[in-house]
């Protein structure tokens, strides 16, 4: 059983979802405006929050903001009534995992709840750091240092890089990246994974137009190579 906090200012959406969920046996906290969702999710620690994008007075992106910065950590599930590409990659840059654009499927929302409790559960046995050359990744404070200096990346970049991680010297395949990283999104697809691939490549490889530490297998996925002395711990 997971306590999931929704926060929704209308009342008849946040009651159908507190009735779907409970139904689901996952305990619910309820908070219709921003300033409640953030304290309730600092004291209570939700397995898993609902945001409202349009919440008063804190909207949904800036309390998405403010508890990745406190190193909140649980998944944010976004919920919003714009269906403009920009509000729904500004919240994903924001530290939100996923979004579902109103009015929306409780069926499908229930079905991103679950993949992204799934994907939580899972990252209990992945590593919790990384080292290679002078590269140090903490994936549980979200921070990557190279060369003693801060290298800014996103959640789905740390979690292309944690799955790697886990599986150090294996091939993992795209669609492998896409169902632990992305989830319970049918909308994308492996170029998807390159392009992160590349951004990874960019900012963490010597030298990235000839990588020697993620690597690429035709066809198939990528390996991430490290020492012996180096590696996940």
């Amino acid at each position: 059983m997971s306590l999931v906090m929704v926060a929704e200012d209308d009342r008849a959406i946040l009651r159908g979802l507190d009735e779907s969920l409970r139904f689901e046996r996952h305990d619910v906290l309820a908070a219709e405006d921003g300033a409640t969702a953030y304290r309730l999710a600092l004291e209570k620690k939700p397995d898993l929050v609902i945001l409202d994008l349009m919440l008063p007075k804190i909207n949904g992106l800036e309390v998405c903001r403010r508890l990745r910065a406190e190193g909140f950590v649980a998944p944010i599930l976004m919920l919003t009534a714009r269906g403009e590409e920009t509000d729904r990659v500004l919240g994903l840059d924001m530290g939100a995992d996923d979004y579902v654009t109103k009015p929306f499927s409780v069926r499908e929302l229930l079905a991103r709840v679950r993949a992204l409790l799934r994907r939580t559960q899972a990252s209990d046995t992945l590593p919790n750091e990384l080292r290679f050359d002078d590269v140090v990744v903490d994936f549980l404070r979200y921070e990557t240092v190279r060369g003693g200096r801060p290298v800014e990346m996103t959640r789905r970049e740390f979690g292309i890089l944690r799955v790697l991680a886990g599986k150090a010297g294996q091939v993992v395949t795209r669609d492998t990246l896409l169902s632990e990283v992305w989830g319970y999104e049918s909308d994308t697809t492996t170029r998807t994974v390159d392009n992160h691939i590349a951004l990874l490549r960019a900012k963490l490889e010597n030298n990235p137009a000839e990588p020697r530490r993620l690597l690429t297998f035709r066809g198939v996925g990528y390996k991430l190579v490290v020492e012996p002395h180096e590696g996940a711990l």
